[in-house]
């Protein structure tokens, strides 16, 4: 009897080695959590047999229980690295198509091709839907989407108005009147490659109906020169959208712009309306008007602009991803937008320590482990969400070693009982031949 009673301590040491062997095989494997060979005593009695004299028949193993402890956290500059402080896991779908969902506390999450965020195993992160404003919609897990960035945001509409206020300088000279190269061999002329021919510029960005970005430039020209107390100066101002001049009323003569002895501009009075163009790349006729206020003026001050807004906008290209704290996932595009995208689901159960383990840090409920039950970030029972950071393995590398080493003792005491119990047999046998 004792040969078993000694082979059941092998078998048991053996197997609290092998998971000990696991747990440091994975010391460095995120999300993972490490687990504890259990063990309970066997007893061989009758009813007649005094309690006094009972000899136990050895060891089983009772459980290998997993250990959910907090594992070390690592920071990232990944705003996608998500990591649950206390209790909770991450919803996944390893199958997008599929009904089936598992559980993981690995939270290094990237985007794939088709801008969908997974795991390194490729599984799909699952989310509540949200209206605009980030509220829930649906909750449930059959509720859950996979979480999907948008390429895009919004739709484009083309620039109409353009409100500019600019201050001229008062002491700015007369390009014509310079003459290097206004005389009579080469006369003065604007050319807006020539920056001699005009005195200063400003450049706004509009566009059109397909959302396209261009430029829209003003060039500014003294052409005269206020000579005292009730007499007014002007300035020409050439518009180009592009290398298209803009026309009104079919002319290309240039806006001029009065300013009085003040420096307060007289005219025009209203706002500039040019003739509608098509846009190159566009076949949807556009027209601008540009508007340059009261607040341009004509000081001693350098040229500068003042104020700038046009009420166009693109199609916003996305830039970056934000998850908050309350587990909201933020899209921003580069025209400004901001998009909530879901709410990330978090799942939690009466005893983890039952699920069953899939591997790739995977588990899956079972019926010891009780049904899952879903929540957010910061709710009662749910940890709270840490964004740009991953949890590690719980193995604790020198508490592993340290078992490993009575587990090797435990090995070759049993071995040695097993010796000794053959040798006791082998004892008795010799003395009956």
């Amino acid at each position: 009897m004792s040969f078993y009673t000694s082979l059941s301590g092998l078998q048991a040491s053996q197997t609290e080695m092998s998971t000990i062997s696991h747990n440091l095989a994975n010391v460095a494997t995120n999300g993972f959590k490490k687990s504890r060979t259990e063990f309970a005593d066997v007893m061989a009695s009758s009813v007649s047999m005094s309690p006094t004299q009972m000899i136990g028949s050895g060891t089983i193993v009772k459980a290998i229980r997993q250990q959910f402890g907090q594992g070390a956290s690592i920071q990232s500059t990944n705003a996608l690295d998500l990591m649950i402080s206390g209790e909770g896991f991450f919803a996944v779908k390893p199958d997008p198509d599929s009904a089936k969902v598992a559980f993981t506390r690995n939270g290094g999450f990237s985007v794939n091709a088709d801008r969908f965020v997974t795991d390194s195993n490729g599984g799909h992160l699952q989310v509540y839907p949200v209206d605009g404003s980030g509220t829930v919609v649906a909750t449930g897990l059959d509720s859950t989407i996979n979480l999907q960035l948008p390429p895009t945001s919004g739709t484009p509409k083309p620039t109409e108005v353009v409100s500019l206020a600019v201050n001229l300088s008062a002491n700015a000279t007369v390009p014509k009147d310079n003459p290097v190269f206004n005389t009579t061999t080469n006369p003065y002329a604007f050319d807006r490659f020539n920056p001699a021919t005009y005195n200063n510029s400003s450049q706004t960005i509009v566009y059109d109906a397909v959302g396209n970005a261009t430029t829209m430039t003003n060039y500014y020209i003294r052409d005269t020169v206020s000579t005292g107390a009730g007499s007014n100066s002007n300035w020409l101002v050439y518009t180009f959208v592009g290398d298209r001049q803009m026309q009104v009323a079919g002319s290309n003569d240039p806006t001029t712009m009065t300013f009085d002895s003040s420096g307060a501009k007289v005219a025009p009075s209203s706002a500039i309306q040019f003739d509608a163009f098509t846009p190159n790349g566009t076949t949807t006729p556009q027209q601008v008007t540009l508007d340059f206020g009261t607040a341009t003026t004509q000081l001693g001050q350098p040229f500068s602009k003042l104020m700038e807004t046009q009420d166009g906008r693109a199609v916003g290209q996305l830039e970056g991803v934000s998850v908050g704290e309350d587990g909201i996932v933020r899209a921003s595009f580069s025209n400004g937008d901001t998009q909530a995208l879901g709410k990330v689901v978090l799942a939690n159960f009466s005893n983890p320590s039952g699920l069953r383990q899939l591997g790739n840090s995977y588990w899956t409920s079972t019926g010891v482990s009780g049904e899952a039950r879903l929540g957010e970030a910061g709710a009662n029972g749910f940890g709270s969400l840490m964004s740009g950071a991953v949890e590690r393995s719980n193995v604790d590398i020198t508490e592993e070693l340290v078992g490993l080493i009575a587990a090797q003792r435990n090995f070759q005491a049993n071995a040695k009982a097993l010796d000794t119990s053959s040798q006791t047999s082998q004892t008795i046998l010799n003395i009956r031949n």
